[in-house]
């Protein structure tokens, strides 16, 4: 990615992966010394860590929400497993805790500091919400790391604005003034997460409403743009946009990731071994991705982009047919 350094975070030690998650479930149900004796499951996730540094990752997310349920103590000690691999294999590139759970993250965290060096690398941990920021944020006085903030606000709906431009950087603003002003974070150490929408369903819910895809980049572009946060960074979880699609995944969030740069995108979740940057993304694919980023909310821009996605759609399925 030719600008300033882009920040990859790779993803491919999640468990709602099916190879991932299949392995980290042979790896549970094994006898405790399961991460410490060599077998094909164990072998498998080494792959990952040594692959992913390989292909240039900044930082190697570990997510096993998958094994948390209704008891959240096996994803634990799950994850706390495997940030001992990254530690071990990633050559000092540091981990990145990812879960909904609270305690998850504060296990991880804890983790990789156990028994570590002095100079280990300062971890990533995703995420923190407004509503979440006194749970997470203190354990910076003890433990340095950095955080994606996800602008997300699970207590109001859309029609009370939760997700207008204004209330996503509002939000960011919140937890930029707590983790600068209280707890000792430096800008760049936060990213923060406007998230992805499935591109598939992305139609405005309320007539005059921007689409998801519109918010979430016009979210960026004021959060980059704004001087007070001067320094953060911008995040998402590239893979998400393509999700319900009938082919071309890949293009899509090789595109989807090129417009986003445009508004001021400087890191991303993503799949480390598609080489993000590296081959330009297909012109009728950044016309498709641009066109739900500027549903403003007027009813000629989703014409537009309903038009090109039915045009996509039937055009994809057509060539997997004739394959």
């Amino acid at each position: 990615m030719n600008r300033a350094k882009f920040i990859q975070i790779g993803e491919s030690i999640h468990a709602s992966i099916p190879q991932s998650g299949a392995a980290m479930k042979k790896l549970v149900k094994q006898h405790p010394s399961a991460f410490k004796q060599s077998s094909e499951s164990l072998n498998f996730i080494i792959s990952l860590i040594t692959s992913q540094i390989e292909n240039h990752a900044d930082y190697l997310a570990v997510n096993v929400d998958e094994f948390a349920d209704d008891d959240p103590q096996p994803a634990i000690e799950l994850m706390q497993n495997l940030v001992d691999l990254v530690k071990m294999h990633s050559q000092n590139i540091p981990v990145c805790i990812d879960s909904s759970n609270n305690n998850i993250l504060k296990a991880g965290l804890l983790q990789w500091y156990h028994d570590s060096p002095d100079d280990i690398a300062t971890p990533l941990i995703n995420s923190v919400k407004t509503y979440t920021i006194e749970d997470i944020l203190p354990l910076r006085r003890k433990y340095p790391f950095k955080a994606i903030g996800l602008l997300v606000d699970d207590k109001k709906a859309e029609a009370d604005g939760a997700y207008s431009v204004n209330a996503l950087y509002d939000m960011a603003l919140t937890i930029f003034h707590a983790a600068t002003q209280q707890y000792g974070f430096q800008s760049d150490d936060l990213f923060f997460d406007s998230t992805v929408f499935p591109l598939a369903i992305d139609m405005p819910m309320m007539p005059g409403n921007p689409g998801y895809t519109c918010r979430a980049f016009e979210a960026i572009r004021k959060i980059m743009n704004d001087p007070q946060m001067k320094g953060v960074n911008t995040s998402l979880g590239i893979s998400n946009c393509a999700r319900d699609l009938p082919g071309r995944k890949v293009g899509l969030c090789r595109a989807y990731l090129a417009v986003a740069q445009n508004y001021g995108l400087n890191a991303a979740i993503v799949n480390v071994m598609h080489a993000y940057g590296q081959k330009p993304p297909a012109p009728e694919l950044v016309q498709l991705v641009q066109a739900f980023a500027d549903q403003d909310g007027s009813e000629q821009p989703s014409l537009n982009a309903m038009k090109l996605m039915t045009n996509f759609c039937r055009e994809t399925r057509k060539q997997k047919q004739n394959a």
